[in-house]
């Protein structure tokens, strides 16, 4: 018989591997609250076929929480669904797509499975360099190469957990407003802070310009619900929602829509929310601690201030993807770095997920995989 889900735990395995939230985080009674609420109160709107750009209530429910018009949001099945739909409607083969270096793997995926060619800009601690982005443009567009988009996590990256300051992220939006550059940021892990909320989207400090503005409730409330957002120029949602998909089977997973309308206008999302905030925090400092204890010298990291990831750096000498299979055989998994380069990279570098590892586990883990890299140091 198939699996019925993508993760399957591996027997005496610690996976940091996977980014999601373990299932005592999932909002199991809220959903089912919601749920209920919605076949009981709301069934004949959420059981039949959906508006195209998603449920007016929710819309304007989000453009109330995101101060922006409803005309510029959309109902998405998720950040994936709408990178997909993106490439989909807006690029042809062969288009170019700056990304981050490190920056989100699947992503990556995506893109190539449009064809489209992947080219990394330089950063630091604060994110890009926007002056990087400015040379790669002119320098891609002089050769004749037509640029599709920019696209970044700029809050909590996925994998390294850095935020794009904010003046950089003002630089950026007129930027790409000056040079009519369309930027993607990913802002799935953006509500996921724990002491302090981080800088304002990037989309706020150009309103009108070529920038669109993903999130998702993947990583606040589940994956499996498979429901996000999307914020861009009114002329990209009409684009989007003209599409004959839609057209066909109505928006995008309706009926998840109306279940979290009608948890967020229970206001249960809020506590949830603030519950998850402090859950994340903890699992970060027990795991922050766990590798102060076991990491032998040479490895280094940089605290994460939210989001699922601490990104490990080790010797020039280690190489973590063929090291994985001896954590592993240790009982310690990881995603190694190279996978989150689109052109080479990261070969000393790996990603540990703590979202998803109970708090001993954390602990262990990480002596597991400290006693790895010691070994493969020397």
């Amino acid at each position: 018989m198939l699996p019925d889900i993508q993760f399957v735990q591996r027997p005496g395995m610690i996976e940091f591997g996977w980014g999601h939230l373990a299932a005592e985080l999932l909002p199991s009674a809220e959903v089912l609250r919601a749920t209920t609420w919605t076949l009981t109160n709301d069934a004949p709107a959420a059981l039949t076929y959906g508006y195209a750009q998603g449920p007016g209530r929710l819309l304007a429910l989000l453009a109330e929480r995101l101060a922006v018009p409803e005309t510029d949001l959309m109902v998405t099945g998720g950040t994936s669904q709408a990178l997909d739909m993106l490439c989909k409607h807006f690029t042809k083969p062969g288009d170019v797509v700056l990304v981050e270096a490190p920056t989100y793997h699947l992503a990556l995926r995506i893109f190539r499975d449009y064809g489209l060619r992947c080219v990394t800009v330089p950063g630091d601690q604060q994110g890009l360099h926007v002056n990087a982005v400015t040379a790669l443009v002119k320098l891609l567009r002089s050769r004749g190469e037509r640029i599709a988009f920019l696209y970044l996590v700029p809050t909590y990256n996925n994998p390294s957990g850095v935020t794009l300051h904010a003046e950089r992220r003002a630089e950026l939006a007129r930027l790409a407003t000056a040079l009519d550059l369309t930027v993607i940021e990913d802002e799935a892990y953006a509500e996921l802070w724990y002491d302090a909320p981080p800088p304002p989207p990037i989309a706020s400090f150009a309103p009108g310009g070529p920038l669109i503005r993903l999130g998702s409730f993947a990583k606040v409330l589940a994956p499996g619900l498979r429901l996000g957002w999307m914020q861009a120029p009114a002329v990209v949602i009409q684009r989007c929602t003209q599409a004959g998909m839609l057209d066909s089977g109505g928006g995008v997973n309706h009926f998840t829509a109306h279940v979290v309308l009608a948890l967020l206008q229970a206001g249960d999302f809020e506590p949830h929310l603030l519950h998850l905030r402090v859950a994340l925090r903890e699992r970060r400092n027990t795991l922050l601690a766990a590798l102060a204890r076991s990491m032998p010298p040479g490895v280094t990291w940089r605290p994460p201030l939210g989001g699922f990831f601490v990104w490990l750096r080790t010797p020039a000498t280690v190489d973590t993807t063929a090291l994985l299979s001896q954590a592993e055989a240790a009982g310690v998994s990881y995603i190694p770095g190279e996978r989150f380069y689109a052109n080479g990279g990261g070969r000393n570098e790996l990603r540990l997920a703590f979202s998803m590892v109970p708090e001993a586990e954390l602990v262990e883990g990480a002596r597991r995989l400290g006693q790895v890299l010691k070994r493969a140091i020397g």
